[in-house]
């Protein structure tokens, strides 16, 4: 008799311990589905300003056709990125492309004057800001929702039940893949100006 009761404790013990894992467990993708939901509405607000920003230059620099299109293709191509790493690499894209096009404006100084152009300049620096936020609330989800799949004991369960790591949104920069070189010594010193004639 007694070892019925304990036999039914232990099982009892068990299942209660299965349930508490995989209730943490889906917990943990809750919260990585909703902070890549966060990610998104960011990523939303960046490509509504960029038909706007294209148009502002495009009155001053309308001859610089092909950064237009470059943008314009990289924003649709991040629209339609499926998986985060698709995401990131056209996000990636995206990001060198605005780079260019940012490059062109500054050598219109009319452009740089317009009061539209440099509200839009504003919202997407915010928005920039708000994306780098949403990334790294994301990324640190993934990191705890990856440990709790990764780790004992709940690895014995999480594939099972179709818990799987999820990857990290790391977008990857021109700045950040190669490290600027600082010369000291080997350039020759700038020149004054020279006075206007």
């Amino acid at each position: 008799m007694w070892v019925v009761i304990i036999l039914l404790a232990v099982v009892a013990l068990i299942v209660i311990a299965l349930i508490t894992l995989y209730n943490r467990l889906v917990r943990f993708r809750n919260r990585v589905d909703n902070a890549w939901a966060q990610v998104e509405v960011q990523l939303k607000r960046r490509w509504d300003l960029i038909p706007n920003l294209i148009e502002t230059v495009k009155g001053y620099a309308a001859h610089e056709r092909g950064t237009f299109e470059a943008v314009t293709e990289a924003r649709a191509a991040a629209q339609r990125a499926g998986t985060t790493e698709e995401r990131a690499q056209a996000e990636g894209i995206l990001g060198q492309a605005l780079g260019r096009l940012f490059a062109v404006a500054e050598a219109y100084p009319e452009l740089q004057a317009d009061e539209n152009f440099r509200q839009l300049q504003s919202d997407l620096a915010d928005t920039e800001n708000r994306i780098a936020v949403s990334r790294q609330v994301f990324n640190d989800t993934v990191l705890t929702y990856n440990n709790a799949v990764q780790t004992f004991p709940s690895v014995l369960i999480a594939g099972w039940f179709g818990f799987a790591s999820r990857e990290f949104f790391e977008v990857e920069e021109a700045a950040q893949r190669e490290a600027p070189r600082v010369d000291f010594g080997t350039q020759p010193a700038p020149q004054p100006p020279s006075p206007p004639s």
